[in-house]
């Protein structure tokens, strides 16, 4: 059985290794914004410098985790008698993540999360890789705090009000990666964007409120930075062992807890280090729950049947046209209905593929990006979301999203 989107004919046919194909015509779009206003604007790239080739496609691995959660170390935690740090661990491993980050308020502690989160004498695990970081909180909004090894978080802190130019000097002096938090709402990301290395695009099971933080990612994207897009549940409570002692927010857990959403990253080797990389690098993607399917989004350059690059690689368009594919990798729901919607340079949509579930399942499209002009392409999965027993509400408050993509560039200058 061969699907295409409705309507049309597939440009081809086949099956392999269980896979469908969908097939799709050529299509042309709008590329991304370039300064181009005039010849003698000294701004205007008329020539990238040379973009690193990517890195192996076939030589790494997925693992899985929250980017964004809380312990009793946030004070507006400790109304909840379970989210300890122990705990928050524990089950963690128990819905198979490979990775996570605690972040607790570093203003609870001004600044020395050191002697907090860090000192804590459960943090630590065997199986775990634990980034060390904290929600970096201020009158301006909200980031968290990425690294393989401690760092001085105080420092950081310390300059939360000083300008941007300040903060990006300490940051950068630290080595962390910084990330905008859930940059649109009551504690919006009110810094440069260039300060950062990613963007929360998908914060706690609630979807429909994540819009506007995508809007805010596709203008950076087509501005010329290559930002990675991350989710995190921001999860604050914990299950009670009694739940006769549940609080009102107590009870928010069975809506959303630890991997509402869950990000995948594609790393080399299973350390902490490279989770960071990867996240930084943008080989990232984001499932609505631990045990959702992960979308995987390549691209094949030479039409030679092998896949060139990946969601986050960077390369130079050749002017030829490039056959891109999109994969639903895990537990996909019998029987289930899936669309692939892609994103061409912006937050409006490009165009959707209709899948069925199946083995191994995806999808084919081509285009040609602009030889010329900076373009991107970016992917979100909606259907039926894979069942997450432990905190089944959240499946309400998902709605139809699956997962999404980071994207894949062609012609960003990796000076900018």
């Amino acid at each position: 059985m061969f699907l295409t989107k409705k309507g049309t004919a597939p440009s081809f046919t086949g099956m392999v290794c269980a896979g469908v194909f969908v097939g799709a015509a050529f299509f042309t779009g709008n590329d991304a914004f370039a300064q181009r206003d005039r010849k003698d604007n000294p701004y205007t790239k008329k020539e990238i410098g040379t973009i690193a080739p990517p890195a192996s496609l076939s030589q790494g691995f997925w693992l899985k985790g929250d980017l964004h959660v809380h312990t009793v170390h946030s004070t507006d935690s400790r109304d909840s008698v379970t989210n300890t740090m122990k705990k928050t661990l524990g089950y963690a491993r128990s819905v198979g993540m490979g990775f996570i980050a605690i972040t607790d308020h570093d203003n609870h502690v001004r600044g020395d999360i050191a002697h907090n989160t860090w000192a804590d004498p459960d943090f630590k695990s065997d199986s775990l890789i634990l980034l060390y970081g904290a929600e970096w909180t201020t009158t301006r909004g909200h980031g968290n705090v990425f690294a393989a090894k401690p760092y001085n978080h105080q420092k950081l802190y310390d300059v939360r009000d000083q300008r941007d130019v300040l903060i990006g000097s300490v940051k950068k002096e630290l080595g962390v990666h910084l990330s905008a938090n859930h940059p649109i709402g009551k504690d919006h990301f009110g810094f440069s964007y260039d300060m950062v290395n990613s963007i929360e695009v998908w914060n706690s099971a609630v979807w429909p409120k994540n819009v506007e933080a995508i809007m805010i990612w596709d203008d950076m994207l087509s501005s010329g930075r290559k930002l990675t897009g991350r989710g995190g549940s921001d999860t604050h409570r914990g299950f009670s062992d009694n739940p006769a002692e549940d609080t009102p927010e107590n009870k928010r857990v069975r809506y959303n807890y630890i991997g509402t959403p869950t990000t995948w990253v594609f790393v080399k080797e299973r350390t902490g280090q490279a989770v960071v990389d990867a996240l930084t690098n943008g080989r990232v993607s984001v499932s609505s729950n631990p045990y959702g399917p992960r979308v995987e989004f390549s691209a094949d350059l030479d039409n030679d049947g092998k896949m060139d690059l990946m969601m986050g690689d960077n390369t130079k368009s050749t002017g030829k046209p490039v056959k891109f594919r999109v994969q639903l990798a895990g537990n996909t729901v019998p029987g289930g209905k899936y669309k692939v919607n892609v994103f061409k340079n912006s937050s409006n949509l490009w165009k959707s593929l209709d899948l069925t579930d199946g083995n191994g399942l995806f999808a084919e499209f081509t285009d040609m990006p602009s030889d010329e002009n900076r373009t991107y392409y970016r992917v979100t999965i909606e259907g039926p979301v894979t069942p997450y027993p432990q905190v089944s509400e959240s499946m309400k408050l998902s709605g139809n999203m699956v997962g999404l993509s980071n994207p894949i560039f062609f012609n960003f200058d990796p000076n900018f």
